[in-house]
């Protein structure tokens, strides 16, 4: 029951990144107004807007002109409840896992974002790089630290090495490609990912997008002739992994 309840909240929230994943990158509010078609542009009312059931139901229209609902939505809701099941096997509700839920509900709104806009907002990374700071001095132990000076040290440290790793990586690109091949945005992304998770997770986040992106990049490149790839996606699918597996990965690579 306890694993049902948390899949449904997760399941929840989604919707409400649904919500965030369509207006931030357009500029509007995300609390006011409340949900619409963005085809016809009516209210969607609450029997609407329930988790997997209305998609389902109105097999993905809107119930007002017909127009066809995007998947992404059913997908985004439940990557959410998968997500929040899963930290919450693992973490079970320690602070850690109301942190990293956070962080991840984050990875997936920048991830569903640059898919579509190839941007990652400010308000998500700079925030968040400003959250992971506060956070760590309050709860040092997310660092194995015991006083707040330390998970403060720590956090800087890791947003200064995240977003270093990848910004000298970009311009190490741009050197070789003579063309942006790294944005900015990707950058505080990872920068983000160091306050929370501290240098030693930063780069195996840097190690591992690569080995997540590379394929994909190679078959967008060469099959489907795309030349503008977002990177936030994989950092994200890595930060994951290593929210996860990462102290286990380490502890296998260095001991």
């Amino acid at each position: 029951m306890t694993y049902l309840l948390i899949f449904i909240f997760g399941a929840i929230i989604g919707s409400f990144l649904n919500v965030c994943i369509y207006r931030i990158p357009r500029k509007e509010s995300v609390v006011f107004p409340r949900s619409r078609c963005v085809s016809c542009k009516k209210s969607i009312p609450w029997y609407d807007n329930i988790p997997f059931v209305s998609y389902i139901f109105l097999r993905g229209r809107c119930r007002s002109c017909g127009t066809r609902i995007s998947f992404r939505y059913f997908a985004v809701e439940f990557i959410s409840a998968a997500a929040f099941l899963i930290l919450f096997m693992n973490f079970r509700f320690t602070h850690l896992f109301w942190v990293y839920s956070l962080v991840t509900l984050s990875l997936i709104v920048v991830t569903f974002i640059d898919l579509e806009f190839q941007i990652i907002p400010d308000r998500i990374s700079i925030g968040g790089m400003i959250l992971g700071i506060i956070l760590s001095a309050l709860m040092p132990q997310m660092h194995n630290s015991l006083t707040w000076k330390g998970g403060l040290i720590n956090s800087l440290i890791g947003l200064i090495a995240g977003g270093g790793l990848i910004y000298i990586t970009g311009l190490l690109g741009n050197l070789a490609f003579k063309k942006e091949s790294m944005g900015g945005g990707d950058v505080k992304l990872m920068a983000m990912l160091g306050s929370f998770l501290g240098w030693k997770m930063a780069i195996l986040i840097f190690f591992l997008a690569p080995f997540f992106g590379t394929p994909v990049g190679l078959y967008l490149k060469f099959m489907k002739k795309q030349d503008v790839i977002p990177y936030g996606p994989f950092i994200s699918i890595a930060g994951f992994v290593a929210i996860l597996w990462g102290g286990r990965m380490l502890d296998f690579l260095f001991f």
